[in-house]
């Protein structure tokens, strides 16, 4: 089996050069990392994985901690973290915390225990301890949701801008009494929509068209009801959550009430079957794969030297009008 000093002979570097190579170093001439990398391919040459961790005091993992990797946004930011990351040769495990404190923290210790090299999270709460790990060496990139630890990097979506775009929208094509559908009041991705909702609407928001329902409880289906029921009678809806459409479009329809021509709709981040509807869905759709591809190269810059600062970047989503949206 070939070893680290038979791939130092055959580059004609040092062993230290190797090992620098093989594990990214930014400070190895590009040229000279390309001909150790075509040695140790040429030989045959695998570092021992559970030696160089033991050096490194990591091994070459990635955990992801999701809120519900049930959620389509989830499962494509996910997506993107893995291919980005596996280019990169680092392995990914991913964690579902059903947005429970206490799952968050016993996933946190696993990553803790274990060594990893970095964590994506969309946290539970900006207040989520994440300072051991940072303490440990393992870089944090918070995604989705802030947090409040300032040595963790940043990829969020600046959804409260789409939101105002979307209600503003809603306005202009004619629908007057616009409700918001949340799924929690105490969550940051509702908190920046309802404000985006707010803005867009200034001093004339009626509170009783601002409601949240969790659709674990089936609630959303009746609170749905009763916003396009009088005394209310919303005729336009902002929905924050995908995971709340499927109950919407029911009671709108159980309310006989057309979709687009009595009640106009905008989702957040419903995209595979957006367009299966009648009329098609006008969605607010986030870059999910490219929160998941930013993370991953967060992760492994600061893990390879090219930073050491963390990194706060803020995507812009896509605001896609189709015929729910248009009185047509």
């Amino acid at each position: 089996m070939p070893t680290i000093g038979d791939v130092a002979a055959r580059a004609n570097v040092s062993t230290a050069t190797v090992s620098r190579a093989l594990n990214g170093k930014s400070t190895v001439d590009p040229e000279l990392a390309k001909r150790v990398r075509a040695a140790a391919e040429e030989l045959g040459y695998r570092p021992h994985g559970p030696a160089r961790n033991l050096r490194r005091k990591t091994t070459d993992t990635l955990t992801l901690v999701v809120t519900d990797i049930g959620d389509p946004f989830f499962a494509s930011l996910a997506r993107g973290l893995e291919d980005t990351a596996r280019d990169r040769g680092y392995s990914i495990v991913l964690c579902d915390t059903d947005d429970d404190p206490a799952k968050e923290r016993s996933y946190l210790d696993v990553a803790l225990q274990e060594r990893v090299a970095g964590v994506a999270i969309a946290p539970t709460s900006a207040t989520t301890d994440v300072g051991k790990l940072l303490d440990h060496g393992a870089i944090v990139v918070a995604i989705d949701r802030p947090l409040d630890e300032p040595r963790s990097d940043r990829v969020l979506v600046d959804t409260r801008a789409a939101a105002a775009k979307a209600t503003t929208q809603l306005l202009d094509a004619g629908y007057r009494r616009i409700g918001f559908l949340g799924c929690r009041a105490d969550g940051y991705p509702d908190q920046q929509r309802l404000a985006g909702y707010r803005d867009a609407l200034g001093q004339a928001v009626d509170e009783r068209l601002v409601r949240h329902a969790c659709p674990r409880d089936d609630a959303a289906h009746d609170v749905v009801k009763e916003l396009l029921a009088p005394p209310v009678s919303a005729d336009g809806l902002l929905i924050a959550s995908p995971q709340l459409v499927p109950d919407a479009l029911s009671a709108i329809s159980e309310r006989g009430l057309s979709l687009g021509a009595d009640v106009g709709v905008v989702a957040f981040d419903i995209a595979a079957w957006a367009t299966a509807v009648r009329p098609a869905l006008s969605v607010v759709s986030q870059p999910a794969y490219e929160i998941g591809a930013a993370a991953a190269r967060h992760i492994v810059a600061r893990l390879v030297g090219e930073t050491d600062t963390p990194k706060h970047i803020e995507l812009s989503p896509e605001f896609v009008v189709r015929g729910s949206s248009l009185r047509e």
